[in-house]
Order: C-alpha cells, then sequence, then structure tokens
C-alpha cells in the first residue's frame, strides 16, 4: 500500500480501531449469547441517539443477555434497564420491541442468530433480510451488525458499507471496499470498518487523526 495509506490506517486502528461490541463489552464469538447481544446493540445504534448512550444501554442490557431472558424480563424491567443506561428517547417501543423479536427468535430459530445465518445460506442479502424482521433493526442495524460480525463471519468479508466508505472519504482513503480491504489484515476488518465509521459521525476525530494529533 502507498506509504501515506498505510499511516493513515495505523493511525485510524490505533485511535478509533475499536468495535462498538468490543466498547459495549460484548466479546465476539460464533456462539448464541454474543451473537444475540450484538443484534441487540446494533439495534439500539439504528436509532437517532448518540452512540454512547447506545453503547451504554446494551451494557445495561447485558443482564438480559439471550432471547430466552429478554422474553422472561418484563416490559418495565426493559423500560427501566434502558432508563439506567439513559436511553429514554425510545425506551418503551425500543422495550417493546425486544420482547417481540425475542420471541420472534425463539419461535423460528430456537434463540440461535447461527440458524438465520445457515438459513441464509451465505448469501449477505438474505441474511440482512432476515435480520430485518426483528422489529427496530432496519437497514442501518443489519449493516451494523455485519460490519462487527465479519470478525467471526468470514463470507461476510469485507463487509464496509456506505458509512465505512463515507469514513474512507474522509480520511482521502480509497472508497471502495475491495481497494479498502487491501489495507487490512482480514482479522483487522472490523476494528477498521468501526474506525471508519466513526470518522464519518465525527469530522473532530477525522480532522485530529489525519493531522497526527
Amino acid at each position: 500500500m502507498a506509504g501515506s495509506d498505510s499511516a493513515k490506517v495505523r493511525a485510524l486502528l490505533d485511535n478509533a480501531g475499536q468495535t462498538y461490541a468490543t466498547e459495549a463489552g460484548i466479546e465476539i464469538a460464533d456462539k448464541p449469547a454474543p451473537l444475540y447481544r450484538l443484534a441487540v446493540l446494533s439495534l439500539l445504534l439504528s436509532t437517532r441517539i448518540k452512540a454512547g448512550i447506545a453503547v451504554s444501554a446494551a451494557r445495561e442490557l447485558s443482564a438480559f443477555g439471550t432471547p430466552q431472558r429478554m422474553l422472561d424480563a418484563s416490559w418495565q424491567q426493559r423500560v427501566d434497564t434502558l432508563g439506567r443506561g439513559h436511553y429514554v428517547r425510545y425506551d418503551e417501543s425500543t422495550a417493546t420491541a425486544l420482547g417481540e423479536g425475542a420471541q420472534l427468535l425463539l419461535d423460528e430459530y430456537r434463540g440461535d442468530l447461527r440458524r438465520m445465518r445457515e438459513q441464509a445460506n451465505g448469501d449477505v442479502g438474505e441474511f440482512r433480510g432476515l435480520l430485518c424482521r426483528l422489529p427496530k433493526i432496519g437497514p442501518v442495524g443489519a449493516h451494523i451488525f455485519c460490519r462487527e460480525v465479519q470478525q467471526v463471519w468470514p463470507e461476510l468479508r469485507p463487509y464496509l458499507d456506505a458509512k465505512a466508505l463515507d469514513g474512507a472519504k474522509a480520511m482521502d482513503l480509497p472508497a471502495d471496499a475491495k481497494e479498502l480491504a487491501k489495507l487490512v489484515s482480514e482479522d483487522d476488518l472490523a476494528r477498521f470498518a468501526a474506525a471508519l465509521v466513526r470518522v464519518a459521525l465525527d469530522k473532530k476525530l477525522a480532522k485530529s487523526i489525519a493531522s497526527g494529533e
């Protein structure tokens, strides 16, 4: 890679290369519980609310870290838990969506998102469509989930969606997913995607990294 691009990528990973899952205390693995917690985080991040608040709420909701535990919690318990994470603007509708989504996962996938992955049979678009059946996930949430889960689901790599490409443009890096993917190892793709999204959302951060501050 070009020297300047190499320096930018190192700076991005060093200064902004924390996945949102890691920030929320989720250790991503190809197992039902962390995958479900990632889906919850993706739902929270997809609303018009600050990412830090969504991450905080996801940490609080870790107490209900499986679809069954989420469903067993009362609606009021979910509302109160979201409130402790300061996720108060959409707390009531989100509490409802979390319960309905947990029920759907239990009914159709026995609470295991890996079964949804199997149903999609390697088709990324099909998987996103299935994921969007969960209330309040939507296309934005599906992109968030895929960006982060590529860490353990290699068939999604490289997953660098439009928001990540916006970050690449902000850093004057190639605005093409395949070209961007050549700049990092496969193991770093999820971190790289998160870093690009972070600079897309935060102009001050992008400027700071670009200037080497």
